[in-house]
């Protein structure tokens, strides 16, 4: 099992930058596909960004291409959302969620970590 951890999130204005963090601890964190998610009021939870096992192969929603970057370090078992160029409707809770697989079914997720654009 893996328990996950996120932070980062704040206030910032349009065009402003975050980057969020989501501490890993368990065993083989380096055999987990790792994924971002966020939830926006009163919508339902959406895929943002993810980065595969081993390969380290990276996935991103066409909202956030260009703009987000996920990255990895297994030394320190922390996975990093580089969020850039935000928009208000970037605002939501951000989850970290871990996969034994390739991304289809993700069985761990933090606690959430908030996310505020200003206009």
């Amino acid at each position: 099992q893996v328990q996950l951890v996120e932070s980062g999130g704040g206030l910032v204005q349009a065009g402003g930058s975050l980057r969020l963090s989501c501490a890993a601890s368990g065993r083989t964190f380096n055999g987990y596909t790792m994924g971002w998610f966020r939830q926006a009021p009163g919508k339902e939870r959406e895929f943002v960004a993810a980065i595969r096992r081993n390969s380290d192969v990276t996935y991103y929603a066409d909202s956030v291409k260009g703009r987000f970057t996920i990255s990895r370090d297994n030394a320190k078992q922390t996975v990093y959302l580089q969020m850039n160029s935000l928009k208000p409707e970037d605002t939501a809770v951000y989850y970290c969620a871990a996969d034994r697989g390739s991304g289809a079914e993700y069985n761990y997720w933090g606690q959430g970590t908030q996310v505020t654009v200003s206009s």
